[in-house]
């Protein structure tokens, strides 16, 4: 990796042999941020076509980590006392029998979604539609932690001079977002709506449009975002609560509205709003209800202008693969603020204040990480 990265911007070294033992930020209860503290848990060892990584950066995520340590999350599922951290980077550690796509010292990226491989979607190339699916962090133990175990096929080597916390900011999201635009087809010069687009996968999926050659239109309620947005490269950004919000957007695309819109909100207003701006033959891709789950849909109005609304759950392999492709040429994440591993409730904290513009990750590089300030 470049020599210029240093300190928390570093890459983890790995030990010549793995310990049997690891710090680990852990919850026991469902509560407030406060439940977080660091423990000393077993080191994962790798099994069979599997890698150890001793951990770099993880992102923090408001659904599956703040939901999650707050007993609310829909889907997750594990035993207590359990570790957080889907999205993660760092540096393989320690490799299984039977793999060879991956060496002790690589520095790579971890796509956190496990699939069987074996279903009917898995096969087609859908793994995000798996009835088995898992997330790390989620389903299983995640990455606060100095080490994990993945399959090798999910980890992505990362390009030289990314930091951890850069890659991490891409593990999952960055699959997420080019999936969403792949399957709706987003192609140069079309309009493209994000919906929530001061957030960590709204912020990547408004860069990803823009760097693919979308014109975006992003939105945030916060006026200080919405500056920020457009300093990030969107065309425009409109509080979608404004009373105007439907005329700007309209009189900006010339009476046509947007081809693409990503609502991963689920509000009934702002959703009824995206519906109203949405171009003939448009499509609406939702990857998410934060805000709501259930909204009216207008069965007219679809049918007789030909639009289309997609669920995406996740990532898939292919995405990723996508993904890092425009890694390699270029693209970035927006990472607002890094936190030590150890300070996992203060970012907790700060996430929940929604104080961050983009990606906010915790950073597990050094010992010094791993202290409480």
């Amino acid at each position: 990796m470049s020599e210029e990265l240093t300190g928390t911007d570093a890459w983890p070294a790995v030990p010549g042999t793995v310990p049997a033992t690891m710090r680990a930020v852990v919850f026991s209860e469902f509560g407030d941020p406060g439940v977080l503290h660091v423990d000393e848990v077993p080191v994962p060892m790798p099994g069979k076509d599997e890698v150890l990584v001793r951990v770099g950066a993880v992102s923090v995520g408001r659904l599956l980590d703040l939901t999650a340590r707050a007993g609310t999350h829909p889907y997750a599922r594990f035993v207590l006392p359990h570790i957080l951290g889907a999205e993660h980077a760092g540096t393989v550690a320690a490799v299984g029998p039977g793999v060879d796509a991956a060496a002790v010292g690589d520095p790579v990226a971890v796509f956190p979604v496990i699939s069987c491989g074996e279903c009917a979607a898995c096969v087609e190339g859908c793994s995000e539609a798996c009835p088995g699916l898992q997330i790390m962090g989620v389903h299983q133990p995640g990455a606060y932690a100095e080490y994990t175990r993945v399959p090798v096929t999910n980890v992505h080597a990362v390009p030289e001079g990314l930091s951890p916390a850069t890659a991490a900011g891409l593990a999952l999201a960055g699959p997420v977002a080019q999936n969403q635009l792949t399957q709706a087809g987003v192609e140069a010069g079309d309009w493209v709506l994000v919906q929530g687009a001061a957030s960590a996968l709204g912020s990547l999926t408004a860069g990803l449009a823009e760097h693919l050659g979308a014109k975006v239109i992003a939105t945030s309620r916060s006026a200080w975002k919405r500056e920020r947005l457009v300093e990030l490269g969107a065309t425009a950004a409109f509080d979608p609560a404004s009373d105007t919000f439907v005329e700007d957007v309209l009189a900006l695309t010339g009476g046509a509205g947007v081809r693409v819109a990503i609502d991963d909100l689920g509000e009934q207003r702002i959703w009824a709003r995206t519906m109203a701006v949405l171009a003939d033959r448009g499509t609406v891709v939702s990857s998410g209800a934060f805000l709501g789950g259930r909204v009216e849909l207008d069965l007219m109005r679809l049918y007789s202008r030909c639009q289309r609304v997609l669920g995406v759950r996740t990532g898939n392999p292919d995405s990723a693969r996508r993904l890092w492709e425009e890694v390699e040429a270029g693209f970035r994440p927006v990472v607002d603020r890094t936190f030590p591993v150890a300070e996992a409730a203060r970012a907790h904290r700060y996430l929940e204040a929604d104080s961050n513009m983009g990606r906010v990750a915790l950073t597990a590089t050094t010992d010094d990480d791993w202290r409480k300030l």
